[in-house]
């Protein structure tokens, strides 16, 4: 009997091969016959009226199909064909939402996959962006963003309490409402309809009568199928929620037609980026001249999060946006993302202690991180080391300005450079942003986003005192010819990059301080002074003598940014709520990523567009929970 994984790995399918057909030990075959009764075309894509519905889709628009077990994910890639074919020709975005609680392994996944040639194309990317086997929700962009699977590794009940959506339709399988006990399948049933919407299709293969019934009682009605062809589907139209008097009716989402996005640091880049992707008409506003120029203007930035010894939601928070991340840089390989991997140095007594537990309570892929040591860690470095640590394959670094200025390029996105907002107010139902700039003293917006780091608190229109606090940050720039440079990112105490042809010159970047208490903007020598020390401290042998000693040539450069964090050190995302947790129409935050904002921002980026836009949420309830923006209000003091 194979043994329980650590958290948070999750066991994957046992896969046997029975006359040709692929099956799972203990949840039936995964290759369906591509032609005939059950192919997914007959079961799901007809019956549900796809084709038609999918072309009607409007600009900016989406489409949700829910569906109850992924298997090999025929259903999605047979919905992602169909929606390339009959799919709108402009921007809109198909969402498919799946549940698997024993996920196909890799390898398993390319194996089955390959006897579906007629989906090869899209099959080739699905494996490129497959997530690791670890418990949670995985958001995958493919298509350049015309489609997204959310992928729910876990049990399929959690799946529909944690996961927010409203299906247009549903893919089911007769064995989600398989069980004994009526109140789990009443349960099914429930969430079921709780996320359906006034007019969700439902298509179900092998379901028994009193299945129908329970359908039937909750607000479907029974439609014969078209054809012969489409057998053995039974196909419902879900057309009332008031049927079902403990079912709440979906809330109508308003349409929005201009969004300002006000920050154009690596968060709201992303975020406009994104938002003009999915066909929103966005401006981008920000005091400075171009885009990239404040705390993500760096030449270097290492993509890394710290993940905790206990695997809790901090840890499933910091998990998700490192896998996402990856996967969202990819596509920048070769320009702006530099995927060397990443040591986490295991460079004191307690760090080392620290990673012990850590390995010892949890379990996770290899292809996500793994322990090494000291003379493996050498090698993958190109360094010589004290230590080993916990060596990140899918890491590296980035050149955070130059995306930056990229993102904001999108013929989609409206750019206000040099244009400081002083002021945000809302009447006649729309945000008016008042600006210092004589050019445009005013500009409207339907929706407004503030991710302006530090300086956020001071847009917020509220008189609330924030727990929002800047932490000064500098970096060094350390020429190749007084450090042996390593192949791939080190970071412990600092973080040191490799030496790349940077303004002009091979440079790494060492970052960056950690200033609590300090506003100074200019980079100081005590600062790079303590950057060399720390550094030194880390890798002993990386440095000249007397670089180690902290005696600084003269030429020494580098920068000063102040990152954003909050309280608890989590960050901030989504719909802004007052004092009294009244949420704002219109208004939302991104921002308080403090020093991981390039491993935090793209998923947090998805999920806004997410919230704004009504789709499809990238995040889970329960992490969702803990970027709520209400904790940021400083609690009243009693007096007494």
């Amino acid at each position: 009997m194979t043994p329980t994984p650590k958290p948070p790995a999750v066991q994957p399918a046992e896969l046997q091969w029975r006359d040709g057909v692929p099956e799972s030990k203990h949840g039936g075959p995964y290759l369906l016959p591509t032609k005939g009764l059950e192919s997914p075309l007959n079961a799901h894509i007809n019956p549900n009226d796809l084709p038609t519905r999918f072309a009607e889709v409007s600009q900016a628009g989406s489409f949700v199909i829910a569906e109850n077990r992924f298997g090999a994910g025929l259903n999605f890639l047979a919905a992602w064909q169909t929606w390339q074919m009959f799919g709108p020709s402009h921007a809109a975005t198909l969402h498919f939402i799946s549940a698997e609680s024993s996920p196909l392994s890799p390898k398993d996944l390319e194996n089955v996959l390959s006897s579906c040639p007629e989906f090869h194309d899209f099959s080739e990317h699905l494996l490129a962006h497959y997530p690791p086997l670890v418990t949670g929700t995985h958001r995958l962009v493919l298509a350049d963003g015309r489609v997204r699977l959310t992928l729910f590794f876990g049990d399929l009940n959690t799946a529909w309490d944690e996961l927010c959506f409203l299906a247009d339709a549903w893919f089911l399988h007769g064995n989600v409402l398989a069980t004994h006990q009526e109140s789990g399948r009443d349960a099914t049933v429930k969430q079921i309809c709780q996320h359906s919407k006034p007019g969700t299709t439902l298509s179900i293969t092998s379901i028994a009568d009193n299945h129908r019934q329970v359908l039937e009682a909750a607000g479907f009605r029974l439609l014969p199928c078209s054809s012969a062809e489409d057998r053995p589907a039974t196909f419902y139209s879900y057309f009332d929620s008031a049927s079902d008097p403990n079912t709440e009716p979906a809330t109508p989402i308003k349409p929005v037609t201009s969004i300002a996005v006000i920050g154009a640091g690596i968060a709201g880049c992303m975020l406009a980026n994104n938002l003009a992707q999915r066909g929103y008409d966005v401006t981008l506003i920000d005091a400075a001249p171009e885009a990239g120029s404040a705390a993500s203007g760096n030449l270097q930035g290492a993509m890394y999060v710290k993940l905790g010894v206990e695997f809790n939601h901090q840890t499933q928070l910091a998990l998700s946006a490192l896998t996402f991340s990856q996967h969202y840089y990819d596509s920048y390989g070769g320009q702006f993302w530099h995927p060397t991997g990443l040591l986490q140095l295991a460079w004191s007594d307690s760090e080392r202690d620290r990673q012990r537990r850590f390995v010892e309570r949890n379990q996770y892929p290899r292809e996500l991180l793994q322990p090494v040591p000291k003379e493996e860690a050498e090698t993958l470095t190109g360094a010589r080391l004290e230590t080993g640590g916990l060596w990140f394959p899918g890491s590296g670094w980035l050149e955070p300005a130059k995306l930056c200025k990229s993102l904001a390029s999108n013929s989609c996105v409206h750019k206000a450079m040099g244009c400081s907002v002083s002021k945000l107010s809302t009447y006649d139902g729309k945000w008016h942003l008042s600006t210092t700039s004589a050019n445009k003293p005013e500009l409207t917006a339907d929706q407004v986003v503030i991710c302006a780091g530090h300086l956020s608190p001071q847009l917020i229109p509220s008189s609330s005192a924030f727990r929002f606090k800047a932490i000064r940050g500098q970096v060094t720039h350390l020429p190749e010819a007084f450090a042996a440079s390593p192949r791939a990112v080190i970071c412990g105490a600092r973080y040191l990059n490799p030496a790349h042809n940077l303004q002009g010159q091979q440079l790494g970047v060492i970052g960056a301080t950690f200033d609590l208490h300090s506003e100074e903007p200019e980079t100081t020598t005590e600062s790079h002074r303590e950057n060399m020390l720390a550094l030194s401290a880390m890798v002993p042998q990386m440095l000249q003598a007397d670089l180690a000693e902290g005696d600084l040539p003269k030429q020494l450069a580098g920068r000063v940014g102040f990152r954003c964090t909050t309280h608890d050190y989590q960050p901030v995302a989504g719909q802004y709520s007052d004092a009294q947790g009244q949420e704002i129409e219109g208004l939302y935050l991104l921002t308080g990523l403090g020093s991981k904002g390039l491993t935090y921002a793209p998923l947090l980026a998805e999920f806004v567009a997410d919230q704004i836009t009504g789709q499809p949420a990238a995040l889970p309830e329960s992490l969702a929970r803990r970027l709520a923006t209400r904790r940021m209000h400083q609690p009243k003091v009693a007096v007494s």
